[in-house]
């Protein structure tokens, strides 16, 4: 009997000592493990249905369910299965929130208040969304989470990838009753430094019946866009678009007027590379009237975005090449997907005559974005 108890007593020891890793709290699971780290799937859901999953690692949405003409859901964003996906080195960013800066900064580098801050090299020279460890690549904190909205917080330390200053970066995804996805991004410092935060999601709003989003009708409210070099880095150049601009006959700037919404797979032959470009948001009334809308003929879903940024980057999925192997097996190929990112325009830490990005002490960064979804 003393045996049968010591055996019982190791057994519910050893138990004791294992990694906890069940869920700790309803609409959660296990997604997997960083080292000794859990990283888990938050579940959001409405009264509609909708439903939203996001990860505690880069605050990254997993799958995002909405109707379709016949009220059919389907998963509308690209990603992968499973954890080892998101961490493989050819992730191109699916789903994840986006800082310390969104976008690229030129020559990983810029100065502020005199000094110059060196920043990591990761995109041909230049810095781009965050560095090599940015935002996207950390775990959060999860500090709340409900039925319909989900609470994260990251503290980006002095120096980190090289940007100045402690950073307390909060964001709170809310799935709306108007089947939207509202985003909430607020930041604090201890020295001033550039802020710049997105979500990084790619769309096909088919959910996988076609394999691009060549077929999508994308319209965008603007004044224009930033031309950019090689590199796509602004040249500082604003192109402007609209009825006053007298557009000459094959033009690139008819190439990449979205006034007047049209297929993307119309003109984006005519773009070098495909679209990588930020639209200055011309929209005045940014609570009640769209910044872009985005159309699948084939679904009949119907996206709308809402933002009080300056500008909205659209990349059309130019380096998916068929290497990547997505969710159910999915083989993501070239403009498989496609992101509108909200956010302030890109090198404006070396761009004065740009959009204010600098947060500093004593102030709080505050901006949110809502893609809302309908069909038509």
């Amino acid at each position: 009997m003393k045996q049968i108890l010591c055996l019982a007593f190791i057994v519910l020891f050893a138990a004791c000592k294992q990694p906890k890793t069940q869920n700790p709290e309803p609409n959660t699971r296990l997604f997997g493990l960083i080292g000794k780290d859990s990283i888990f799937q938050y579940t959001l859901m409405n009264k509609k249905g909708m439903e939203v999953d996001i990860l505690n690692y880069g605050g990254t949405i997993t799958n995002l369910f909405v109707p379709d003409k016949q009220g059919v859901l389907g998963d509308v964003v690209l990603g992968f299965d499973s954890l080892s996906g998101y961490l493989q080195k050819g992730n191109p960013y699916f789903g994840c929130l986006v800082g310390r800066y969104a976008n690229r900064i030129a020559h990983a580098k810029f100065t502020l208040d005199g000094k110059e801050y060196q920043l990591a090299a990761n995109n041909n020279g230049n810095t781009l969304h965050g560095g090599i460890k940015g935002f996207d690549k950390v775990i959060w904190a999860v500090l709340s989470h409900n039925d319909t909205s989900l609470t994260l917080q990251y503290k980006s330390a002095d120096g980190e990838e090289g940007y100045p200053g402690n950073l307390t970066a909060t964001v709170v995804y809310t799935l709306t009753p108007e089947n939207g996805l509202h985003i909430d991004y607020t930041a604090t410092t201890d020295k001033a430094t550039p802020v710049n935060l997105t979500n990084h999601s790619y769309f096909n709003l088919s959910a996988g019946k076609d394999s691009t989003i060549l077929n999508h009708v994308l319209g965008i409210a603007t004044e224009g866009y930033l031309e950019v070099d090689s590199l796509l880095i602004p040249t500082g150049v604003t192109a402007y678009l609209g009825e006053e601009v007298d557009y000459a006959p094959n033009s690139m700037l008819a190439y990449m007027d979205f006034g007047v919404a049209k297929p993307i797979g119309r003109d984006i032959g005519h773009v070098k590379g495909g679209y990588d470009h930020n639209w200055n948001v011309s929209v005045s009334d940014r609570k009640t009237v769209a910044i872009a809308d985005l159309y699948d003929p084939t679904s009949g879903r119907f996206m709308q975005i809402f933002t009080d940024q300056p500008g909205l980057q659209f990349y059309s999925g130019n380096f998916l090449d068929g290497s990547l192997t997505g969710k159910k097996g999915m083989k993501y190929v070239l403009h498989g997907g496609m992101a509108l990112e909200t956010q302030h325009y890109p090198d404006s830490p070396n761009r004065p005559e740009f959009p204010n990005t600098i947060l500093k002490p004593g102030e709080v960064y505050h901006t949110w974005t809502e893609y809302r979804f309908s069909v038509k």
